[in-house]
This record gives C-alpha cells, structure tokens and sequence, in this order.
C-alpha cells in the first residue's frame, strides 16, 4: 500500500503498547512454565502424587494465558492490514481464552473426581521424590513471580498482552475517529500485568500446600491428605476457568463494557446543549479499546468532525461512528 493511500486508511489495531521489548522474556516464562507444567503432571503421575498433578495443572492455566496473549500478539500482527477483519484482532485473544477455559474447567473436574475416588482407595505415594519435583516447582513459580514483578517495576505493562505502536489520529468525513495510544491502555496493561504476577503467586502457593500435604503424608501416613489437595485444586482451576469464561465470553457476545461506566461518559460528553442520543451501542474491540456508534438528534447539527471532538477526553474509545439528523424546530 502507498504511503499516500496509507494516509486515508484507519488503523484497526486495536492494542497497547510497548510489547516487543517485553516479548523475549515472556516467551522464556511461559517455555520455563510449560517445561515445570509437564514434569510435575508427569511425576505426579509417576509418584502417585495428585497434589503434584493439581499443582501442575494449576501451573499451565497461567502459561496457557500468557501463551494465548503471547500468540495471540503475534497472529495480531500477521493479520493487523487484513480489511476482512472488520475491527481488527483485538478480541482474538478473548477468543482463545474462552477455548482454554473451557478444557481446563474439563480437566479441573476429572481431577477433582479422580482425588475423590484416591480418598476411598488410597494409592501409594513415593514421597521423598514428590516432594523434590515440588520444590523444584515452587523455585520456578518464584522465578516466574521475579521475572514478572521486574517487569512491572519497570516498565509497568504486561509482557503477557498484545500491544501496537501506532500514533495516529484519523478523522473522516464518514464519521469515524481513531485514536493511537491511550491513557487507558496503559491502565489496562497494568491490570494484565497485576492479573499475572497475583496467577503465579496463587500458583507458588498450591505448590507451598503441595509440598505441605506431602510432608504431613510422610511423617504421619495421612494418606487422603494429598489427593485432599487434589480436589482444591482441581476447584481453584475450576474457579479460575468459570471467570475467565464469563469475561471473555462478555467481551465475545458484545456485552456492554462496565469500566468507568463508558455510556454514562458519552452521554455526558454529548448531551450538553439541544442535543439528544436516540441510539448508542458501545462494545470492546480489544484489551484497553472500545467502538462506538453513536445517533443523536439536535436543532443546530454540527459536523460529525465536532462531536468526535467533544469525545476526545473519553480515552478508551478507539473507533467512534457519529450519525447526527437535525430535529423538527420547537
């Protein structure tokens, strides 16, 4: 496309910002998770150890997230020019969300079941090398907390989300407005990136009870208290999922958005004379983004160049539609 073309184009990327930096260390996070993921499901296979087994699964609901965001990143920008996608990628990572959720809630629940029936017929645990497998898994977990927290400190933006760095700032007579990068998507960064690092400590601490039941197992041969752990944990995972089910699927089905109450600070943008919305739709096109289609009737209609510029302070609105049709005179 010419640059010249490029001009009269609109963004439809609708990320953040500052990723590519970030995005060497979040794939080595999720790479040292998946490894730790694998061998603490299969040692607890092995050992007989549905703690660890809960422990490890609990582990890849956070890599999954992060490998979501992560590919979901990268599919985003292979697909940022695609015209076919109307309002860009942004909800991709919704999408994959909503998929994961839905397989972990599955195998949250065959673990509970399977640590239920190890209560009535106790397996035997090799405990000595449960309990190593477990530790090793609570030091990633920890690495993972380090690594997080740095970045946070840092840079404060998630590593774990998608993010672009276009500055534009279009405007076009057929009604739309597109900002570049927001305030807001930085405060939506920020709750990604507390949203992970909380995911990891939540993750350090199932290790902790891991660890705990194994050692309480050994010295006093309380056999139930290990797959006891299996059932919590197998209930956080399910916990966890059901969330993740509801906000994303929210965010798929166009559920109007609740932060900072967006219609309420349309309405209060543009109802400030003779004028009056009859029709507004506002729904999330991507973390930090949000469209709207706004209708409104008026005595004096201005441009739609006028209104757009009354909804500039409204930072999360990244692609705005204005229809205005003048009123009968009073």
């Amino acid at each position: 496309m010419s640059a010249q073309a490029e001009t009269f184009e609109h963004s439809h990327i609708f990320l953040g910002a500052d990723h590519d930096r970030n995005a060497r260390r979040v794939w080595f996070v999720i790479a040292l998770t998946a490894v730790m993921m694998v061998i603490e499901i299969g040692a607890g296979t092995y050992y007989g150890s549905m703690a660890l087994v809960a422990d490890g699964w609990h582990m890849s609901t956070h890599a999954s997230a992060l490998l979501i965001s992560a590919v979901a990143y990268l599919y985003a920008r292979r697909q940022a020019h695609n015209p076919r996608f109307t309002f860009g990628t942004g909800k991709l990572g919704d999408l994959a969300g909503f998929a994961s959720a839905i397989i972990l809630m599955l195998i949250a629940l065959l673990m509970a079941w399977e640590s239920f029936l190890r209560i009535t017929h106790p397996v035997p645990i090799s405990f000595a090398q449960a309990i190593g497998v477990a530790v090793v898994g609570l030091l990633v977990n920890l690495a993972s907390a380090w690594m997080l927290k740095d970045d946070n400190a840092h840079h404060g933006h998630s590593q774990g989300h998608y993010h672009h760095h276009e500055h534009h700032h279009h405007h076009d007579q057929g009604g739309h407005v597109h900002h570049g990068d927001h305030a807001h998507s930085t405060h939506a960064s920020d709750n990604n990136m507390r949203a992970a690092y909380i995911h990891v400590i939540a993750d350090a601490l199932t290790s902790v009870l891991a660890i705990a039941a194994l050692l309480f197992g050994s010295i006093y041969g309380w056999l139930w208290l290990d797959p006891l752990m299996g059932i919590v944990g197998g209930l956080i995972i399910a916990q966890w999922s059901w969330g993740l089910m509801k906000s994303s699927g929210r965010v798929l089905l166009d559920v109007v958005p609740q932060e900072a109450d967006l219609q309420d600070e349309i309405r209060s943008a543009l109802e400030t004379g003779g004028e009056r919305i009859t029709d507004l739709h506002v729904w999330q096109v991507g973390p930090g983004h949000h469209a709207a289609i706004v209708a409104l009737v008026t005595p004096q209609p201005e441009s739609p160049a006028f209104y757009k510029a009354k909804l500039a302070p409204v930072t999360s609105l990244s692609h705005v539609t204005v229809e205005v049709t003048q009123s009968a005179a009073a």
